[in-house]
C-alpha cells in the first residue's frame, strides 16, 4: 500500500527565532521556536523541520541547545537544517534529538559528504534540500521544462538563497539520490512566502525524475495547493510555515481537507 501523505511545518530560525519572509528576504517574527514545535507536535503534524537558515551564510555551526530544546517538546520525526557540514556535525545534531539532517550548501559544495554520512547513519537520515528558483536564459546542457510562463531551467542556490551555482535543479536531485540521499526537500524560491500555491512544475519535474520521497515547499497559501501538491505536482509530503505560524490553516484542517478529498493521511 502507498504510504499516507505528509504534513510538514517547518521553522526557519534566525537569531533563536522563528522567522518567516517572502522569496527568501524581508524576514519577519513568527514566534518562538520551542513553542511552535511543540503546538505542531500536538496538532497531529507528520514531522517538523528546523532550518537555522543563517548557519552557511555566517559559516558557523547550527545552535545545538536550541535543536535539544525544541526536540524535548515534541514527539514526532524532526529534521533539522543549517551549517551542517561533516560527520561529527550530524553525529552532534542526532545527539541532540534530531532523527534526520539537511544539507544544501554543504552537498553541493562537497558532495561525497552526503555518501559518508548516508553510509554512516544510515540513508533514512539523509535530507538533501534543493533551493531552486526558475532561469528562463538558454541553456543547453538543462532540464528544460514548460511552466506556465514559459519554458525554463531550474536553477540551484546555497547560502540561503544568496549564490546561484549553475546548476541544473533536476540534474543534482538525481545526483544526490545516487548518492545516498533518503529524501529531497524541494523548496521553490519563487513562491516562497507569496501564498499563491507551490510550484507544480518543479515539484513533478523532480518526483517523477527520482525514486525516493520529494517534499514539495514554497507558496502554500490555501487549502487547494497541498492537494494540488499531492495530486498534480506527485509530492509525497508537502511543507508550509507562514499558513501555521499565523493561523491560516491549522495542521488539522489542512489534514481534514485531504481526507475529504481522497488524499490518504494521518488524521
Amino acid at each position: 500500500m502507498p504510504l499516507a501523505k505528509r504534513i510538514i511545518p517547518c521553522l526557519d530560525v534566525k537569531d533563536g527565532r522563528v522567522v518567516k519572509g517572502t522569496h527568501f528576504v524581508n524576514l519577519r517574527d513568527a514566534g518562538d521556536p520551542v513553542e511552535l514545535g511543540k503546538r505542531y507536535s500536538e496538532d497531529g503534524a507528520d514531522e517538523l523541520v528546523f532550518l537555522d537558515i543563517t548557519a552557511s551564510s555566517d559559516r558557523r555551526n547550527i545552535i545545538k541547545d536550541l535543536v535539544r530544546n525544541v526536540a524535548s517538546e515534541i514527539n514526532i520525526p524532526f529534521t533539522v537544517g543549517g551549517g551542517i557540514r561533516s560527520i561529527e556535525d550530524t553525529r552532534e545534531i542526532l545527539l541532540n534529538g534530531a532523527d534526520k539532517i539537511s544539507l544544501n550548501t554543504a552537498a553541493v559544495e562537497n558532495p561525497k559528504i552526503i555518501t559518508e554520512i548516508s553510509d554512516t547513519f544510515g540513508r533514512q537520515c539523509v535530507v538533501i534540500a534543493i533551493d531552486a528558483k526558475r532561469n528562463y536564459s538558454p541553456a543547453e546542457d538543462k532540464r528544460i521544462t514548460q511552466t506556465d510562463l514559459g519554458p525554463c531551467w531550474f536553477e540551484v542556490y546555497t547560502y540561503g538563497g544568496r549564490r546561484a551555482t549553475g546548476i541544473d535543479a533536476l540534474k543534482w536531485a538525481d545526483k544526490v539520490a545516487e548518492l545516498g540521499a533518503g529524501e529531497l526537500l524541494v523548496t521553490s524560491m519563487d513562491r516562497d512566502g507569496t501564498k499563491i500555491g507551490y510550484d507544480i512544475p518543479l515539484t513533478r519535474a523532480i518526483s517523477e525524475k527520482v525514486k525516493i520521497p520529494v517534499i514539495a515547499s514554497g507558496g502554500a497559501g490555501e487549502l487547494e495547493h497541498f492537494l494540488e501538491a499531492f495530486n498534480i505536482g506527485l509530492a509525497d509530503a508537502a511543507l508550509a510555515a507562514s499558513v501555521f505560524h499565523y493561523g491560516n490553516y491549522p495542521v488539522p484542517v489542512v489534514k481534514k481537507y485531504l481526507k475529504e478529498n481522497n488524499v490518504d493521511v494521518r488524521l
